[in-house]
């Protein structure tokens, strides 16, 4: 641990402590497991805002800029805009005003030996170079979401014609110039490596998130109160935005009626608010608000099935982290999306659950009736998910990893 105690980290990112999910839960990790190494860690961020795209009540009487410390890490925040409908403007006025807050920020940074920058915001990028130069650092911009390409794939933007054309192509050329400009980029699947080695001539690193056995684990489960219902219990645990297709699920939601089954939706979102007023009209269909941490392995270790349906044209801006956890419930998964998507990839090999690449609810239905008639493929089909996850996505693996390439960092010359 001593050997580590001179080198200092300075992350950049939208999204830390006390965010408890996706990427801030992944970030706030990654920290700690260098803290626990020996690293001296700075981390410059915004407030706490996702996945309910405002300001945290407990934050929202703080100045604008904000020292805290966390174990032994400081945190250097700026209270950013948070639209509270991310429209495609919208989101770039967020971008904008989380750079230029932040910007101040790493001038408060006197000595650093590597920068990381975590995508999104594709922002972060510039403030990491900026930094890098200030303090002669190395910079490692980390990717857990193509941004641009998401917004584009999604329907963030509405259309990629006339002014918003021109701004797309000036985002993505900026985007190549900014990935240029660090020393090593990793991205979160094989997939998006391809994707990252096209936009950038740098080394590119497969970094994919990961799961810790010990706080998803159904060895030690408590069923959550959101699941006592003695049907059938099919769960959406996460985000509720843009890239998932709610159009289908609710296709999926009328067709499911006709079963002793029970939808359960838990999160936040950009679409929240429109989803909650169309599922009115289902009996079979609760909502609930998002939960703490701490109680998730109960929630996901409590269902039947999960599910995930990703519009059809979300392929390789993105691997949603959720996933990971979904499997390690040792549950089976119902997944929708694109056939070339590496999700599909995932639960094929693991035999964990169903992948759907036609875009057909009837299937799904199919799928849920089947389990439904023979609960022994539930558990069969868990424990298949649950022990290839762990095999291959387990936090001490993928972490030790990291920090052995983070090793060279401090030796290599890019």
């Amino acid at each position: 641990m001593t050997k580590n105690l001179n080198k200092q980290i300075t992350l950049i990112t939208g999204y830390y402590y006390p965010e408890d999910t996706a990427i801030g839960l992944y970030n706030t990790q990654m920290m700690e497991y260098l803290e626990n190494k020996g690293y001296l860690v700075n981390v410059i961020t915004g407030f706490p805002s996702y996945p309910q795209w405002k300001i945290r009540d407990s934050y929202k009487n703080k100045k604008p800029f904000l020292i805290e410390e966390n174990n032994q890490c400081k945190i250097y925040r700026y209270k950013q805009y948070v639209p509270a409908t991310p429209t495609f403007l919208k989101r770039i006025l967020l971008l904008t005003d989380f750079t230029i807050g932040s910007f101040f920020n790493i001038l408060k940074i006197k000595k650093c030996d590597v920068v990381i920058s975590v995508v999104p915001h594709t922002s972060t990028i510039l403030l990491g170079w900026l930094l890098k130069h200030r303090t002669n650092s190395k910079l490692w911009n980390h990717i857990q979401d193509f941004e641009f390409d998401a917004a584009k794939q999604t329907g963030i933007s509405s259309n990629t014609k006339g002014i918003k054309k021109i701004i797309f192509k000036l985002l993505f050329k900026t985007e190549t110039w900014l990935l240029n400009k660090g020393d090593l980029n990793s991205t979160i699947s094989f997939s998006m490596v391809d994707k990252l080695n096209k936009k950038s001539k740098k080394e590119s690193f497969y970094f994919p998130n990961w799961i810790d056995a010990n706080k998803i684990d159904p060895s030690k489960l408590i069923q959550h109160n959101y699941m006592k219902s003695a049907s059938f219990k099919i769960l959406y645990s996460g985000n509720i935005g843009e890239k998932q297709d709610w159009q289908f699920f609710l296709s999926f939601a009328k067709r499911i009626e006709a079963y002793n089954a029970e939808i359960i939706l838990v999160g936040d979102g950009a679409k929240k608010q429109w989803l909650c007023n169309k599922i009115e009209e289902f009996k079979n269909v609760k909502y609930y608000e998002p939960i703490e941490y701490k109680d998730l392995s109960n929630l996901l270790c409590s269902a039947d099935l999960h599910i995930l349906f990703q519009k059809n044209n979300v392929v390789d801006s993105v691997m949603p982290s959720k996933l990971l956890g979904m499997m390690a419930s040792a549950k089976p998964s119902l997944i929708a999306g694109n056939v070339t998507s590496e999700v599909k990839k995932i639960i094929e090999e693991s035999k964990g659950g169903f992948y759907i690449s036609n875009e057909s609810v009837s299937e799904c239905v199919s799928i849920v009736d089947y389990l439904i008639k023979n609960p022994k493929e539930v558990i069969n089909l868990g424990f298949s998910a649950r022990n290839y996850i762990i095999t291959k996505f387990s936090a001490e693996k993928v972490l030790s990893n990291f920090e052995d390439k983070l090793s060279q960092i401090f030796t290599e010359k890019f």
